[in-house]
Order: structure tokens, then sequence, then C-alpha cells
């Protein structure tokens, strides 16, 4: 199909971007998506039908893994030395007087599907007084719109997901009830929620991407443990299976991988005009545009406004209010693990599979502002197999250390909490001023600094996960680790804002830019607050889609073109 053709252009093929592709496509648009990574075939490219499936993570493929720049990172207090991340082989292990960044520090895959490729497939739904934290409590920003705006776009995706969920959804209430019925608990979740009701705490199947029966042509979840290596069945509801599957099936959306938008160009009558672009060939290119949505992450779609910068926006893309970068908030996270004195075969079922909600509203943790969840982890801290437990959790060496190895195997218990991180002034993405990435585009830099309620509720979420865990009959711990001295983001959020308020905020309440009337944002770089730890591919997805009703309305009524 020309370029001219294409109602709208995509750029990324992550929740957000798939999300608006199937909606306007299956609703006669004609869109053309645009993927700066590969395409991942699930019966090709997951490998775990091999016997080396423990050692490889979720596989790494030419253009897959982004480039960023962090900037040094705060300085570690000793008084806080409960928080450092340990094991029982290795000790501490971060050594070093500063926090540092774990593996990339920001977790994220590039490719069609994008992070949804390896996520461990919570779906899970904002709760609504964490959409109003300024009005209640003075901080981050007001969401524009509320959680009755965006329920029946939750429903949508969930239904078009295949979200397995409970009857009971607490604050979070709902039009319809879940497409699919929960999962089972395995014997290491029911544990801790054995645990969890002596503490006072409830324990609720968590909602999932994942099939728990057969659904939409994909079959059931095998549980085999592993959704963060990719899913090779399709179970999984990662959006290549699902909402990019039935865009293409359209006939009217085209998904071109290894495809890098380098530059957006303005024209006259705040419009956006055009894209360039380098292809999977390394040609460059222009191509008009007639609608734009930036669907790239928190973090490059930043980057991307603020490396097009122009004579008629000299600080960056839509950045008239300076919010472009600005209040990046990243995942707050915990987890403990310690082993029982039986087995359990908690390396069994499916991840994430059970989950507390107690104080996830954000005035539910005494004398902190923001909430959090706990959930059982082991799959998720990678406790699947043997390799983990004999380089993390059993010490020894030898035919002695074989035979630990076998009892411990099974025994491991994990359980993680997230919480909500707050915006701060020392926490945002800026472009490096020399490092640059193949195209000659200069890298996002990420800048990083835990708050005082930060640290507070990294504080809570370790105490109670040591609680849970002890109560549980856990007699030692075996490893923790947390982001108090590593920065390992795998949710970010923020940097481009929704708001009502041009002088605040990048996008309005629909995700349109306040200054370029063509140009819309579909990821978590809009929100306004993080929540108080829920995952946030499902409420990307949402957003997306009401920005793509948005957009089927405005063209209806030739509002903007």
């Amino acid at each position: 199909m020309p370029a001219k053709d294409f109602d709208v252009v995509i750029v990324g093929a992550g929740a957000g971007g798939a999300a608006a592709a199937w909606r306007l496509s299956t609703r006669g648009m004609r869109v053309l998506v645009l993927e700066a990574g590969p395409a991942y075939d699930p019966l090709l490219d997951y490998k775990l039908h091999t016997e080396h499936w423990e050692a490889e993570a979720f596989p790494s493929k030419p253009n897959s893994e982004g480039r960023y720049v962090i900037a040094p990172l705060q300085t570690l207090e000793e008084k806080y030395s409960d928080l450092r991340s340990w094991d029982l082989i290795s000790g501490r292990s971060n050594p070093n007087a500063r926090r540092e960044p774990s593996g990339p520090g920001y977790h994220h895959v590039r490719g069609v599907g994008g992070t949804t490729l390896h996520f461990t497939g919570e779906a899970h739904r904002m709760h609504p007084q964490a959409m109003q934290m300024r009005t209640r409590f003075g901080v981050s920003a007001d969401w524009p719109i509320d959680y009755a705006t965006l329920e029946p776009y939750y429903a949508i995706a969930e239904q078009l997901v295949g979200v397995a969920g409970p009857e009971t959804v607490g604050d979070r209430w709902r039009s319809t009830p879940y497409p699919l019925p929960p999962h089972p608990l395995n014997k290491g979740t029911q544990r801790l929620g054995q645990a969890a009701a002596t503490l006072g705490l409830s324990w609720t199947p968590n909602p999932r991407a994942a099939l728990s029966q057969a659904y939409d042509g994909r079959p059931a979840c095998n549980y085999c443990g592993n959704c963060n290596r990719g899913c090779p069945r399709t179970d999984k509801g990662s959006v290549d299976v699902t909402f990019i599957r039935h865009a293409l099936a359209t006939g009217l959306c085209e998904v071109r991988p290894e495809t890098s938008v380098t530059r957006i160009v303005t024209g006259a009558s705040g419009m956006v005009r055009e894209i360039e672009f380098v292809d999977k060939q390394g040609k460059r290119s222009r191509m008009p545009v007639k609608r734009l949505i930036l669907a790239c992450g928190a973090i490059e779609t930043p980057r991307l406004l603020l490396a097009s910068a122009d004579a008629t926006s000299p600080r960056g893309l839509g950045n008239e209010s300076a919010q472009v970068g600005k209040n990046l908030m990243e995942s707050l996270s915990w987890v403990s693990t310690g082993l029982l004195e039986e087995s359990v075969h908690s390396y069994k079922g499916l991840p994430a599979d059970a989950i507390c909600w107690d104080y996830n509203r954000p005035d539910s943790i005494p004398g902190v502002i923001g909430g959090c969840r706990f959930s059982a982890a082991v799959h998720e801290a990678g406790l699947v197999g043997p390799i983990n437990y004999a380089q993390r959790i059993v010490p020894g060496w030898g035919k002695a250390h074989k035979e630990s190895l076998r009892s411990a195997f099974g025994k491991a218990l994990s359980i993680g909490a997230i919480g909500e991180f707050l915006p701060n002034a020392r926490t945002f993405v800026d472009l490096d001023p020399k490092a640059r990435d193949a195209h000659g585009l200069l890298l996002a830099r990420i800048h990083s600094q835990l708050g005082a309620q930060e640290i507070l509720k990294l504080q809570f979420m370790a105490k109670t996960c040591r609680q849970i865990l002890h109560t549980a009959g856990v007699k030692q711990l075996a490893e923790e680790y947390g982001t108090y001295d590593f920065l390992s983001a795998a949710h970010v959020f923020g940097t481009c804002r929704m708001g009502v308020d041009p002088k605040s905020a990048v996008v309005d309440a629909h995700g349109r830019s306040h200054r370029w009337r063509n140009l819309f944002i579909c990821d978590a770089s809009v929100f306004p607050s993080s929540g108080g730890g829920e995952a946030p591919s499902l409420t990307i997805e949402a957003l997306a889609l009401r920005t793509a009703d948005h957009i089927l309305e405005a063209k209806q009524n030739s509002t903007y073109t």
C-alpha cells in the first residue's frame, strides 16, 4: 500500500500500538505499524522444549534490545542496609556504595509485541483512587479521566486477550465478568495464601492474560511456569498473538519490523507532516503522515520527541510544557525467598497466580503515600529449575552439594511486592549529549532518584514479605533483592503525561498532543501516576482503544485530518 494511502501511522508495536492498530483497522481505517525491533515466531524462537531452556532467558535477536544511558545513581546509606540485595551464594549483590543498574536497568523488548512478549501476563485495572493523587494527596497529577470512563475499554481489551480472573473484584467494579475463569493455584501459592490468611490478609487469584481454557483459536495454558521466556504455545496474551493477529486479518493493517523512526517533521497549521525512518535494509526515507501515533514506551517516546526539535519547537516536539521526559516513574519492587522444610513443588503452575490487594489503595499503608501489592513470585525469581537453585540459594560443592540440591528443589517459596513510585525532579529522561545509536540518534539517558516515600514503601514491602514467608514456615531466608540498591525497571511511566492544562501536560485526555493536532501518544508515558503496583499493559491497551475511538470520531466529523 503506498504511504499516502495510510490513514494512520503507528510507531511501536507493543501494547498501545497494537491495541490502536486493531481498533482502527477493524473500523475501516488503513494502518501502518513501524516497529524498530524484529518479529518473533513463537513456534521457532522460544526454546522451552530444549534441554538448555533454563540457561536461556527471553531470546535476544538483532535489534531486539534497545540501548540507553543511565546517569550516575544515588549514594546508598548504611541505615538502609536491610534493603540491600543478597543471596546465600554471593552475599551482597551490589557491593558498591551507589545504586547500580541491574542488567540493562530498563527491561524492555523491542519487537512486534513489545515487552508483552516476555511479560508475566498480569492483566490489572488501575485502582480508581490512584487516579486522583494530586487532589487527594498533593502528589503526582490527577488523571483527566476517571475509572468509569476507562472501564468499557478495559472490558474490550480483556475480551480480546482472553483474561482469566476471579469473581470477586474489590474496588475495581466491572460491567462484565472476566471472559475466562481463574487459574488454579499451585501448592506453593496455596501455602502463601494460608500464611496471608493467618495474618489477616486477603489472597485471591491474580487476573492473568493467560488462557485457563481454549479461546479464540489458542490453547489453554499448560502451566510450564516460564511466561517470561516467551510462550511457544500462544496461550499467553501477548499482543502479537491477540491484537496484531486480528489487525492483520482485516487486510487493512501492515506491520514493518526493523524499521526505526528517527525524526518527526512538522508543517504549518499545527500538523505533523512526515516522518524520517531507516528500513530493514538500512535505507533512509521520508513518509507523509495523516495521523501519527507514538507508542514507543516511556523511554523511547520522549527520546523521539526531544530528538525532533526544530526551529518552531527548540525544546523538542510537543514540549511547550517542558514536561517531555519529566515525571519518570519506575518500578519499585522487592522479592524475598526462603526454603521450606518440605517440597511444595513450587516450580509448577502459573507465575504470579495469586495476589494480595490489601495495601493497593494509595492511603492504605500507614504513614506512606501510595499503595503496593504482594504476589507469588517463585517463577519470576527464576526458581523453576535446578541451575538457579545451585547458583543462588543452595551453597556447597561436589557430591554433598548435589545431594543438597536434590533435597531443596521444589522447596523455594518467594513473595514479591511492587509499589507506587511518586514523580520527583531528579527522576527523568533526557538525551545523552554524546552517545548515539547506529542511525546517529542521540540515546535516551535515564536519571533516577528514590524519594523518601519510596524508601518507606520499600521498608514496608520488605517487612511484609518476610512476615508472610516466616508465617508460611520458612525458617531462614535464602535471597532478597529489590530496587533500593538496583535500578531494575520493567514498568516505567509518566514522561509525556496526560492532562487538561497544556502548561503542565504533553497530551490531552485522548492522548492527543496539546499543540500538534494529528499527533497522539498511546503508551505508559501518558500515565499521570503509576498506581500501587498494577501491571500497566491492560491500562495501556484500554487507553489506546479510547484514543483510537477518538480518532475515528474525529475523522467522521472532519474535526481534523
